[in-house]
């Protein structure tokens, strides 16, 4: 899919500053592609609102998808010497993503979210299939239908002050499904006996608890949001990503397990404790700016820490007391050409690297990422390691991935071989592979040709339909005569094949007349 280059083009008479001195607000018009429009009626278009221009000012934007040459190949001098052309391009699809996603999950003021499952089919749908926006939208709009609508304690996903006031309208029925919730029975058998006891019989007590649990889970989700930001700033800049250049991905690897406890943080801990002065700097007063602006409550020392550092990398003054060494060691490599002297300086080198004392800069970085990584294992937790965590967050992929994974070659098969998951007829169900009489016609064929070979020939399936047919209708049938019947079942059998052939499951064959091919094989 290309991406789309947009050219802002502001009709005047002249290609003077002075037209644009509006005295009322111009009209927009957006020309989303502008190779399909018709060039006369275009061309039109831009001379007659040029003549109106000063009573009815106009900006017009082209959304051009090749190069912004095709404006004077679509336009002549005469039109667009009218226009005053500036252009501009619009932000690439995935920059788009990443603000809807930093704008709906990464931020604790809309309390649904969505899993990590979920969330890696949306994105992958986005990458693999369409680069739509719009379409990665329509998806999350999905998940929170799916979610209010399968989820019975759904209604406590609203904001922390209204879901306090709604615990207290709870029914029993509602807070026995609270006791349900896998991530609450966790809880439960981590109390105390007596605790246990009030937990599950007593509904007052437990509505204090849930209203505890669930203030714990939004400052749970304003902390989250703050310490991924800064774990994203240390990230990002990494040779080769290892937690992935967009905070996208780094969130989804927090979602999916603990992930300090995988390779790819491990590695990027490794290349953080070799970052540059300056770079760390840079990255503490980002985290500075993040953790102030944070909603959290809990970042007050931290911010005091992090700041603690930034004077420390002020007031210090690195004496480079190996220069010297590493100089020589440096000559000896390139006077040693052969093989075993230069392993042997190696080797010396690393011992030597092993053995000298860390500088006071290299001690202080190190106390940044550990204590970066400290706030990682403190806040960075899964959310399915939360309590309640299934009231706010969906995690039904397998449901999405049905609604927006077209499979039509699945979906034909199973209408044509068993119609009663669709139809939901009583009268369609039938005991594994046998042929239900009352199927429509085009189910009895096709049911039929998954029975033969390469080559199938018409008058044995003709028979066949007819006595699969006759089975239902012959000792019911209505005083009828046999030639009647015989072309009326002749008549539908015809049309079941049309339409079997439409689909494209046979086609007629060359090899011989009365045989048609079969084109699918494996029962799809």
């Amino acid at each position: 899919m290309a991406l789309k280059k947009m050219d802002s083009k502001t009709p005047s008479k002249k290609r003077t500053s002075s037209s644009r001195h509006w005295q009322s607000p111009p009209v927009v018009v957006i020309f989303k592609d502008m190779e399909s429009f018709i060039t006369k009626v275009l061309q039109d278009f831009i001379v007659i609102s040029s003549q109106h221009i000063r009573e009815l000012p106009l900006v017009l934007i082209f959304g051009i998808a090749t190069s912004p040459m095709i404006i004077h190949s679509l336009l002549p001098h005469s039109v667009s010497s009218l226009l005053c052309i500036e252009l501009f391009q619009s932000l690439s699809c995935k920059e788009h993503l990443s603000t809807v996603i930093d704008k709906l999950l990464l931020t604790a003021q809309f309390p649904f979210k969505l899993g990590e499952k979920v969330l890696q089919v949306l994105i992958n749908i986005f990458l693999y299939h369409d680069f739509s926006v719009q379409n990665f939208i329509k998806g999350f709009q999905l998940c929170i239908v799916e979610h209010f609508y399968s989820q019975p304690l759904s209604v406590l996903c609203c904001q922390l002050v209204d879901a306090k006031k709604r615990v207290n309208s709870l029914s029993h029925d509602q807070c026995e499904n609270i006791r349900r919730l896998p991530s609450f029975r966790r809880y439960v058998e981590s109390q105390a006996s007596q605790k246990q006891i009030a937990l599950l019989t007593a509904d007052n007590f437990l509505k204090e608890i849930i209203q505890k649990l669930l203030e714990d889970l939004h400052v749970y989700h304003e902390n989250y949001v703050s310490v991924l930001r800064c774990l994203h700033v240390f990230t990002s800049s990494l040779p080769k990503y290892p937690l992935g250049k967009q905070i996208r991905e780094l969130y989804c690897a927090c979602l999916e397990n603990r992930v300090w406890e995988t390779e790819e943080y491990e590695s990027s801990l490794q290349l953080a404790r070799m970052l540059n002065k300056s770079d760390l700097v840079t990255m503490l007063q980002q985290c500075v700016e993040i953790f102030v602006s944070s909603s959290g409550k809990e970042f007050d020392k931290t911010v005091e820490k992090l700041k603690e550092f930034l004077t420390q990398f002020q007031k210090l003054e690195e004496a480079f007391q190996e220069r010297d060494v590493s100089v020589s060691s440096q000559k000896e490599l390139q006077k040693k050409t052969d093989l075993y002297h230069l392993q042997k300086t190696l080797l010396e080198l690393k011992e030597s690297r092993r053995s000298k004392k860390l500088t006071k800069f290299e001690k202080l970085r190190f106390e940044v990422v550990d204590y970066i990584d400290s706030l990682v294992r403190d806040y960075l937790i899964p959310a399915d390691h939360k309590t309640l965590h299934e009231i706010v967050y969906f995690n039904t992929a397998s449901v999405l991935r049905g609604h927006l994974n077209a499979a039509p070659r699945i979906a034909l098969h199973t209408a044509l071989n068993n119609p009663y998951c669709y139809l939901k007829n009583q009268a369609l169900k039938s005991d594994g592979g046998s042929i239900s009489n009352k199927a429509p016609d085009i189910c009895i064929v096709y049911k039929l040709h998954l029975e033969c070979g390469r080559l199938i020939n018409l008058v044995d399936w003709l028979e066949a339909f007819s006595t699969v047919v006759m089975a239902v209708e012959g000792p019911n049938a209505d005083a009828v005569s046999s030639d009647q019947v015989d072309d009326i079942i002749h008549a539908r059998f015809i049309r079941a094949v049309s339409e079997l052939e439409l689909l494209g499951f046979i086609k007629p064959s060359k090899q011989k007349t009365d045989h048609v091919a079969r084109l699918t094989w494996g029962g799809c």
